[in-house]
């Protein structure tokens, strides 16, 4: 029964009739190409008939559940992510389900990305320098930060599914495309350091603890900065050597590095569990690691033997070769050095033990001047300060100047790589369950490992030995492997191979990172780093990856390239923490992570404490990564990102846009913040094209791109008929903004009539607080026409509109003889006729233009009128200290316009305007036989003033938008006009009727000498007019009534004044390149709406470019400050 019921439905209105005839794409409802019966046949027994109609776009969910269920894993957004979906050969494919779960999956690679070179190399000698207290300090500050950033990660990681490409999609999709390139680029630079830092310690592995021989650069007998530059320099050579062969594995097989991954995560394992093993067996067992102290100075132990100055061999005393390096010779009465000969040789032990107590005097820091002496604690030494230092090679030495902010900075590294689960994402079989767990777990591990080490570090080894970063003291050894058990070639190797395989990991993965980014094409010049190899492999970004890793293995020490990747790290964990709180604030209706501990509150607390180590570990560096991120923010911003993510700072920029607009609710806006908020009404052409594209150009030049600017059109018809139009006048009205530079919104109005729809836009333009208040439109053009006289009645409208709704009104006559925004004024003025007070736009609008540089070499004149009983000289005082308060830059005249007769040509104009006004109104004419008529009467009337008057005619003057007569001059008092009776009237019916010299299409005025003085004009009625069905025309008696006619009193004096002032206008700013004018207001009743129009047209006669302005009634200007 619905089936049937459907199909009656159908026949009566379905795609074949006629109210659907409209085209799949012009249509908002999307008619379906299959017959109504295979439609039935279709969805026959699934209960579906009253959807039918929409099955095309809104299909059965039992036909789409499998899809959105089944999410393949991307690198790219959601759009990719369709398009794939809609390839057939890829649905084609089978996808293997994703099975890897939270140890492997996240765990693991999260600890193998944590603990790795800093813990082997760095941690004794930052627990030795900054004591177990300041240590353990800098580890909580850390370890904090990535936990709080972890619960952040958690929360944005487990809100919807995140496709391959973790943290960078998962920045970039909450922050936006500007945030995340800028956080993308500095996440692949800080990785790609990383790769660096880890190639350095491999080296430093390499050259000092397991082959030394192998330097190219010997450092045998050298000392100071001689030792410290072969040191580097051996460190750049090898390092690029090892970067070349990794970057060659990492491009010749990727698989292999996976493969070796927890291999190297093995030994990691091993090292830490030998060192653990080590600190237990110190508490029964120390291991015999001496070291060699003069007075409180610890000795290199490769320059002696025997920890002793002499020894006893038999009954003989000998000289050791200690004795040797700091005398001039063997023998006992050698000269020796000062502090050698003064202090006694002590021999400590390096590792006393868990047991032994010494954790005490490691609690407190000892930060130490580079090339200074590494001292022990608790022993008094004799020291000359007058004596100079000689044989410094002998004694162990700081490397660099130490204080708390560096130790930060070399620290922090340590504690990255919390995100490598979150970027496995797309191998994890429930990765909203296994990133949250899995990070969290790794975090917890790997900050009680870090934790206990200072402790346990602190309360075995000696200070001197904590503080010898490379272990000159103790025989060459590692320092950490000195603890190890069962010996310190574990930890050698362990760390080596960890480095090596965290090395790979960076040049594995900063390439991809570089392609996701590039993919995105958010950033344009990245664009040649998505390519790659046929496989996917990023070919060109393993290249530049490389070259930017070769950056760092120049700098060539590990402790200046750790502050460099903290300072991105860093940078980038602080925007995560940003992402999560801005989604908690806004409570944006897609944020419902399934991750539920987390807070906004700690949100910003961990994005402070990265904003804090920032500066705390190097300000310069912090400062050099926050110009970087801005400039690649801005970069992104100019370029016009394209991307539409649902990012969070799109929200925040809809809750500051909710908030300011409420708080412009409150009230209007003080007079010093007004500035003119415009609403442009546009015209459109058939084609919705835009007909008077300066109208734009002069907006712009107004508003020099502040403020608010609606442009407006309309479009006549229905709503679900004419949306296509509408839209593509709304593209047309887009791309016109665009190319005029002007910032602003577009809106177009669908509404049965032109008038209407107009009165919506004036109405229903711009929301709250944030509306405009003032309205720019064009002068109607040919408005004499009769096929144009609704555009007249539609301008009278707006006037009488704008003025009702209190704003204010610009109206450009011939706005296409306006400047275009690429032109430049190098001279002229601005001219002000400033009759009627109304709110100082007439002062504003000229300061505004100015600032443009079209108009920016113009200057500024005002003037004002005065009459007879008006001192023109206190006037013009007035007038110039107002504009001095005012602050505006003008030339000052006060023009006197004395009480004239009313001229001859005024009276005639007047009346030939009253009868034409009079013939519209009593004769119901068709379109042509209106103008026709028309213009037999303004001829015969023009030609009788010609007759009367041939002296006082103007020549006619032509501008671009439309043709008037100009202005007679003041006729003698004396002068009187008699309209003459003709004896006939003749109304000519053909095609070729001659237009009247005051219409927009006459090419020529008559010339006076086209009719002699004494001729009369012969009229008569025709026959054809008998014939025509309209009783005005063929009653010949109102046509004789008409020339009876006597002119309106007041509508003489409306002529008489706008004539005059023409006058005075023309005389004065005929050369101007700008007029601006008070714009007189409409006539109350709606008789004399035509009577207006010739008001302004006798106004502005005889002036290129006129702004009429009417005043929004209230005041714009100040001159309070």
């Amino acid at each position: 029964m619905l089936n049937n019921l459907t199909e009656c439905e159908e026949g009566d209105g379905g795609p074949n009739s006629q109210g659907d005839a409209t085209s799949k794409e012009s249509s908002p409802f999307i008619n379906s190409s299959t017959s109504d019966v295979e439609k039935s046949q279709q969805y026959d027994g699934k209960n579906m008939a009253l959807f039918e109609e929409e099955m095309d776009t809104s299909p059965i969910v039992a036909s789409v559940l499998s899809s959105l269920a089944n999410y393949s894993n991307l690198t790219q957004g959601s759009k990719e992510h369709e398009e794939a979906e809609n390839n057939e050969e890829a649905r084609k494919k089978t996808v293997q389900a994703p099975g890897m779960g939270t140890i492997m999956g996240v765990y693991l690679p999260c600890m193998q990305n944590i603990l790795g070179v800093i813990l082997f190399l760095r941690m004794t000698w930052l627990v030795g320098v900054g004591g177990v207290l300041g240590t353990f300090v800098i580890v909580f500050m850390c370890c904090s930060t990535t936990m709080l950033t972890a619960i952040s990660m958690s929360a944005i990681a487990t809100n919807g599914v995140v496709p391959a490409g973790g943290s960078y999609y998962m920045i970039s999709r909450s922050l936006g495309p500007e945030f995340g390139g800028a956080v993308g680029i500095c996440f692949y630079l800080g990785t790609t350091f990383a790769g660096a830092m880890y190639i350095l310690g491999c080296i430093e592995i390499l050259l000092i603890y397991i082959v030394p021989a192998a330097a190219v650069f010997k450092m045998e007998g050298l000392e100071g900065a001689e030792a410290e530059a072969a040191l580097l320099n051996n460190m750049r050579v090898y390092g690029t050597i090892v970067l070349s062969l990794m970057s060659l594995v990492v491009f010749v097989g990727v698989k292999y590095v996976n493969k070796l991954a927890l291999v190297f995560f093995a030994c990691v394992i091993l090292s830490i569990l030998a060192v653990y093993a080590g600190v237990i067996k110190t508490s029964f067992d120390p291991p015999d690691f001496p070291v060699c102290v003069l007075g409180n100075r610890t000795l290199v132990s490769k320059s002696f033997d025997i920890c002793a100055k002499t020894i006893e061999q038999g009954n003989a005393t000998v000289t050791t070769k200690l004795w040797r390096a700091f005398c001039d010779s063997e023998f006992l009465n050698a000269t020796c050095d000062d502090y050698f000969t003064n202090n006694n040789v002590t021999q400590i032990q390096g590792i006393p033990g868990v047991t032994s107590g010494i954790l005490a005097e490691n609690l407190f820091s000892m930060f130490a001047e580079k090339n200074t002496f590494v001292e022990k604690r608790g022993i008094t030494a004799v020291l000359d300060p007058e004596a100079p230092l000689t044989n410094t090679n002998r004694y162990v030495l700081a490397d660099i100047t130490s204080f708390f902010t560096l130790l930060v900075g070399i620290y922090f590294p340590s504690v990255t790589g919390i995100m490598a689960g979150s970027n496995r994402s797309g191998d994890l079989q429930d990765a909203q369950k296994s990133i949250p767990v899995g990070t969290i777990m790794a975090i917890t591990t790997t900050s009680i490992i870090y934790m206990s080490s200072v402790i346990l570090f602190g309360a075995c080894v000696d200070g001197v030995v904590l503080r010898d970063k490379f272990g000159e003291g103790v025989n060459g050894n590692l320092v950490i492997g000195t603890l190890a058990w069962p010996s310190p070639w574990v930890i050698v190797f362990g760390s080596f191979f960890s480095t090596c395989g965290a090395g790979l990991q960076s040049l594995t993965g900063a390439p991809r990172l570089l392609q996701a980014i590039s993919r995105d094409g958010i950033i344009p010049f990245l664009r040649v780093f998505g390519h790659g190899k046929a496989n996917g492999e990023p070919t060109w970004a393993l290249l530049m990856t490389g070259c930017i890793c070769e950056i760092g293995i120049i700098i060539a020490s590990l402790d200046s390239v750790a502050p460099i990747l903290s300072m991105f790290f860093l940078m980038c964990y602080m925007f995560v923490n940003l992402a999560c709180a801005l989604q908690t604030l806004l409570r944006t209706p897609n944020w419902r992570p399934r991750f539920k501990f987390y807070h906004w509150a700690l949100s910003l607390l961990g994005m402070s404490l990265c904003l804090t180590l920032m500066f705390l570990c190097s300000w310069y560096y912090a400062i050099i990564a926050m110009v970087i991120a801005g400039c690649i923010y801005k970069y992104i911003e100019f370029c016009g990102a394209e991307k539409e993510w649902g990012d969070g700072i799109r929200g925040i920029s809809l809750s500051a846009a909710r908030y300011a607009l409420m708080r412009l609710e409150q009230g209007p806006p003080h007079t010093k913040n007004w500035r003119p908020q415009i609403l442009v009404l546009m015209g459109l052409d058939g084609e919705q094209n835009v007909e008077q594209p300066r109208l734009l150009s002069l907006t712009n030049q107004l508003k020099a791109g502040k403020g608010l600017t609606i442009v407006g059109a309309c479009v006549e018809g229905t709503y679900l008929n004419n949306q296509p139009q509408a839209q593509k006048a709304d593209q047309s009205l887009r791309k016109l903004m665009e190319i005029e530079k002007v910032k602003g919104f577009s809106q177009v109005v669908i509404s049965s009539n032109l008038r209407d729809a107009t009165s919506h836009l004036i109405q229903a333009g711009g929301l709250g607080g944030l509306r405009h208040n003032a309205v720019l439109v064009s002068f109607p053009k040919n408005w004499k026409h009769a096929e144009d006289h609704h555009h007249c009645r539609n301008f009278i409208e707006i006037v009488r509109e704008t003025t009702a709704a209190q704003l204010a009104l610009l109206v450009p006559k011939n706005i296409s003889a306006y400047p275009s925004n690429g032109e430049r004024f190098t001279e002229g003025y601005i001219d002000v006729w400033w009759i009627v007070h109304d709110g100082g736009m007439l002062m504003l609008l000229p300061f505004l233009l100015r600032q443009h540089k079209v108009w920016r070499k113009c200057k500024m004149r005002i003037f004002t009128v005065a009459q007879m009983d008006d001192n023109s000289i206190q006037m013009k005082k007035d007038l110039m200290t107002f504009l001095y308060h005012l602050r505006f830059d003008a030339e000052v005249e006060v023009v006197e316009m004395h009480d004239g007769d009313i001229s001859a040509y005024t009276y005639e104009k007047t009346l030939v305007m009253e009868q034409r006004s009079q013939i519209l109104k009593e004769m119901h004419l068709t379109k042509n036989e209106r103008e026709r008529e028309i213009q037999s009467i303004t001829d015969v009337s023009r030609g009788s003033i010609r007759r009367k008057n041939p002296s006082n005619l103007h020549p006619q003057r032509s501008i671009a938008e439309e043709s008037v007569t100009g202005g007679g001059e003041e006729k003698p008092e004396e002068e009187s006009v008699r309209l003459s009776r003709p004896r006939q009237v003749q109304l000519i019916q053909g095609k070729n009727a001659t237009p009247t010299p005051t219409s927009p299409t006459s090419p020529t005025a008559p010339t006076p000498a086209a009719m002699s003085p004494g001729e009369e004009v012969q009229m008569t009625w025709t026959d054809e007019m008998e014939k025509t069905s309209n009783p005005a025309v063929a009653n010949p008696e109102s046509i004789k009534d008409m020339f009876n006619m006597k002119p309106n009193h007041a509508n003489v004096r409306h002529m008489h004044h706008a004539q005059r002032l023409n006058e005075v206008i023309v005389k004065k700013s005929q050369e101007a390149k700008l007029v601006l004018l008070n714009m007189p207001g409409p006539p109350r009743n709606r008789k004399g709406e035509e009577n207006y129009m010739e008001f302004l047209e006798v106004l502005t006669e005889g002036l290129n470019r006129v702004l009429l302005v009417r005043g929004g009634g209230r005041e714009v200007i100040t001159i309070y400050s």
